[in-house]
């Protein structure tokens, strides 16, 4: 049985952290229970360093994970974990913020080993991921997974990175957590073809990064995001032209969700508390988290 497309998002431009350029795909409370697990997708990109060099300083995060995957340019990470590294293109950076952590992400241009700029051009997402009632206040969890270890699966004109999950017999590095969640980048050859087959029930979201889909008979563009019903199990995707997108497939919650900036807890007191601990200095529960 199929799925059906019931929601398309065309996102907007904005703005975030100290001014980086991004267009928000989707992400706030009224879109949730169109994307369960998932709470927001920002594509963030510009050959204008004035665009992102300001970057998104030191803040926090609570009761999330949030996975940010590099396709252009380089991005720092330092977080009160003391962790710190730099993302390179093809890169993902997948982080258990749970009980509650503060980071930097500080995005810049390639340059060589005398400091010379290569390539202006910044490229890539961040993807949020809620996390059930039971995690919320889980061990902060930082996870550097490199380009070269992102197992690829290729043929018929279809070359699959697999991020998190299993497709077909390639299983990620990361098998997803406890809600089984699969993220994949596909590049696709002009009238090129998948069959992608989900769990019942599962919440799954395409993105289009660029060129133009057909899913049961409806075009989609590029910058477009679809989500799809609970109910069935399959989606084909056919590529009208060379075309490039991100499938995330994941168990909703089915939890209440209260929203304050980058804390999302189940309740109004938790995100109280979680301001209290913050002016209180108490924000950091756990130090030195077990590195996967």
């Amino acid at each position: 049985m199929y799925k059906i497309a019931e929601y398309m998002f065309e996102g907007m431009e904005t703005r975030d952290g100290a001014g980086v350029k991004l267009r928000r795909i989707f992400g706030s409370q009224q879109t949730v229970k169109l994307t369960d697990p998932f709470l927001l997708l920002d594509a963030f990109g510009s050959k204008n360093p004035d665009d992102y060099l300001a970057g998104f300083p030191w803040h926090p995060h609570r009761g999330i994970e949030t996975v940010t995957y590099a396709l252009k340019g380089k991005v720092y990470h330092r977080d009160s974990e003391d962790n710190s590294g730099t993302i390179y293109p093809g890169d993902v950076q997948w982080m258990t913020a749970g009980s509650g952590i503060f980071h930097e992400e500080m995005p810049k241009y390639m340059e060589d080993n005398a400091g010379k700029i290569l390539d202006t051009e910044l490229a890539g997402f961040q993807l949020w991921i809620n996390l059930p009632a039971s995690q919320k206040m889980s061990t902060p969890v930082y996870r550097s997974l490199k380009s070269n270890e992102i197992p690829e699966i290729s043929g018929d004109g279809i070359r699959v990175r697999v991020i998190a999950g299993k497709y077909m017999k390639v299983q990620g590095i990361y098998s997803g957590g406890t809600q089984d969640i699969s993220y994949f980048h596909i590049s696709m050859d002009p009238e090129a073809q998948i069959k992608y087959i989900s769990a019942e029930n599962y919440r799954v979201i395409i993105y289009i990064i660029s060129g133009s889909i057909k899913i049961s008979g409806n075009t989609f563009m590029a910058g477009n995001a679809v989500s799809f019903s609970l109910s069935g199990d399959e989606i084909d995707v056919y590529a009208d032209v060379s075309s490039e997108i991100l499938l995330m497939s994941g168990r909703p919650l089915n939890e209440p969700v209260y929203w304050y900036g980058p804390i999302v807890m189940n309740t109004r007191e938790q995100i109280e508390e979680a301001i209290n601990d913050i002016n209180n200095n108490k924000f950091v529960r756990e130090k030195h988290p077990v590195i996967d």
